[in-house]
């Protein structure tokens, strides 16, 4: 006799069937895809009842440790159901409470291949660990779990339901390990097994999340491999559907679904570089990677034989039973193989040392900038891709390196993109723009060109640095002093004669101060002027100087008289030049002269001549 069930879903399917119960077994039958589930009465192991969100579930388990799970059962079915599989399998429906309270805390509990969330000792929601892709520490007390998408190489619609892709736990406290480490002392065996519970937690979830993954054999297996971002040492495994990344610290698995685009570019005469494109960046606490860079040794070789026959080895493109090549050659080859991705190598382009890349920085970051034929792409600890299609312009420029030494050498590049994001490169060697900006041309990439700008603007700056250091340096001052033209002397003397008007206005007693600027260089020009034949004076010159201790007006003073010297006989003559010599200061002074006007114009020479004679004392 069969009993049947309407309205049931298998899994977390959601297409709807038909569930049947007999004494040979159970089976579930899709109505769209008439997809069939069959289970033998001899294989049905135990049962329980739980409320889920489509109403009721059953859950049935397997002689070989999996399960099976049916939704859709209304609360009147339970009675039914636990008479039916009493009756044909000898089991005994269990009913499993579940928790409505919505606490966040509780505690975790490994049930086979589920992880289970407990509170109060009710289940409040469970996790398949087959679906876990990635543990990883996010604190000392946090834990975080990644979950695969289903591996398949068609696009999800947009119809398509919401997964969650993370969910992450805080777990504090310490726990102890099963089994203590093997080196030293005993004492020191008690201390290791002693760890956070948050690592506990993870090594358990690593551990049990393998169980549905080993089930597939490695096909190949590298050790060691040095990846550059993020940077360590991995051993990488490969499956039929995915790969796995196992570092000391972290455990990556990455389904071949999820990688977008194959890169084999030399790094330098000696490594080369296969880089993955990843759709889902995997994570190191809060660091996304959405690329994963490997080195090679180019002189690095391997011999590899694949865990596979040799029928399933023929339906993947270019893959060989057994390789001895170098690593580089088998790595890129089985990745090609198994995602199904080209591999895109160097373009044509050439820099100037030959390599298909040159050096370059974004920001604060140094890289290796390449230029494909369909991309640019910056390889770094951050690399960035940039599609040539996907570029507005391309402006070549000094103005981000600075002016000086270093702009000479090297040049700025900024990339605009059509779709927003702007990517300036610095510090690109100047050897290398000519090459780059026939690549670009010939990729019809539009370019401007602003080297000539800076280069001007670098070159007024080098007159003015120039301009200002011998302005600066004083070099000036000593030019004319060598010169002795006399028309030049003459000029210059009526020039500091007006100069004199306006640097000693000052009190008589204060005035020399004032002066001393202005007449050094009328001091310096009588000397020209002495030079040019009368040699007596500048003899009279000297013990002048030192007696009247360099003061600007006393020279002025004692020179005019030096004049009059040389014409003994007629006396007025050092008067005029004393009227002379007062003109330059009279002018500077009109308030003390309009006091004495009755008084004759000798009269005002003379006394007038024995103040200047007091001040100069």
């Amino acid at each position: 006799m069969t009993t049947q069930f309407d309205g049931v879903y298998h899994g977390l399917s959601p297409e709807v069937g038909k569930f049947r119960i007999a004494a040979s077994g159970m089976a579930w039958k899709g109505e769209d895809t008439e997809k069939m589930v069959a289970m033998s009465s001899a294989d049905i192991k135990w049962a329980q009842w739980i409320r889920v969100a489509r109403n009721y579930q059953l859950r049935v388990g397997l002689k070989d440790r999996s399960r099976e799970t049916f939704d859709g059962f209304s609360r009147e079915d339970h009675e039914k159901m636990a008479q039916l599989l009493k009756q044909h399998f000898s089991v005994t429906l269990e009913t499993k409470e579940m928790s409505f309270k919505g606490w966040n805390w509780g505690v975790t509990d490994f049930q086979g291949q589920d992880l289970a969330f407990l509170v109060s000792n009710k289940t409040a929601f469970e996790l398949p660990l087959a679906n876990v892709a990635n543990s990883n520490i996010a604190g000392r007390t946090e834990v975080s779990l990644e979950f695969a998408t289903p591996s398949s190489s068609k696009k999800p619609s947009r119809s398509a339901p919401d997964e969650m892709v993370e969910i992450r736990f805080y777990v504090p406290g310490t726990a102890t390990r099963d089994r203590g480490s093997d080196a030293g002392s005993q004492k020191s065996d008690d201390e290791e097994e002693e760890i956070s519970a948050a690592q506990a937690f993870h090594d358990a979830v690593k551990e049990k999340a393998e169980i549905g993954q080993v089930a597939g054999d490695i096909i190949l297996s590298f050790e060691e491999v040095l990846v550059l971002t993020p940077r360590g040492r991995y051993d990488v495994d490969m499956f039929p559907d995915f790969l796995r990344l196992r570092g000391k610290t972290y455990d990556y698995k990455i389904m071949y679904a999820s990688i977008s685009r194959l890169f084999l570019l030399p790094k330098d005469d000696q490594h080369v570089l296969f880089i993955l494109g990843l759709s889902t960046p995997i994570r190191q606490g809060q660091t996304r990677y959405q690329y994963l860079v490997m080195q090679f040794s180019r002189e690095e070789e391997i011999t590899a034989e694949l865990n596979m026959a040799e029928e399933d080895v023929a339906k993947y493109d270019r893959l060989k039973k057994n390789y001895e090549d170098p690593t580089f050659e088998v790595v890129s080859g089985v990745f090609r193989a198994l995602s199904g991705k080209k591999i895109i190598g160097a373009g044509s382009f050439q820099s100037h040392d030959g390599h298909p890349g040159i050096k370059a920085n974004l920001k604060a970051v140094q890289g290796d900038l390449f230029l494909l034929e369909k991309y640019i792409f910056f390889v770094s600890k951050q690399p960035t891709l940039i599609e040539l299609s996907d570029i507005h312009q391309v402006v070549f420029s000094r103005l981000g390196a600075g002016l000086g030494a270093t702009a000479a050498r090297t040049f700025d590049l900024k990339i605009v993109t059509k779709s927003g994001p702007e990517y300036t490169f610095t510090s690109v060697n100047k050897e290398e723009h000519e090459g780059t900006e026939a690549y670009l041309r010939e990729k019809k990439v539009k370019v401007k060109n602003e080297m000539m700008e800076g280069e001007l603007i670098m070159g007024v700056d080098d007159e003015d640095e120039e301009m200002q250091s011998v302005a600066s340096s004083g070099e000036e001052a000593p030019k004319p002093r060598l010169g002795g033209d006399d028309e030049d002397s003459e000029e210059d003397e009526d020039f500091q004669a007006s100069s004199s008007d306006e640097g000693s206005p000052t009190d008589d007693d204060s005035s020399d101060d004032g002066g001393r600027t202005a007449s050094d260089a009328s001091g310096d020009r009588e000397m020209a002027k002495a030079a040019k034949g009368k040699t007596k004076t500048p003899k009279k010159k000297a013990p002048a100087k030192k007696g009247k201790a360099d003061e600007s007006d006393a020279e002025d003073n004692d020179d005019k008289p030096k004049k009059v010297a040389l014409k003994p006989k007629p006396k007025p003559k050092p008067k005029n030049d004393d009227i002379d010599a007062m003109d330059v200061d009279g002018d500077e002074r009109p308030k003390p002269k309009p006091k004495p006007k009755p008084k004759a114009k000798g009269d005002e020479e003379g006394p007038a001549k024995k103040k200047l004679k007091k001040s100069d004392d």
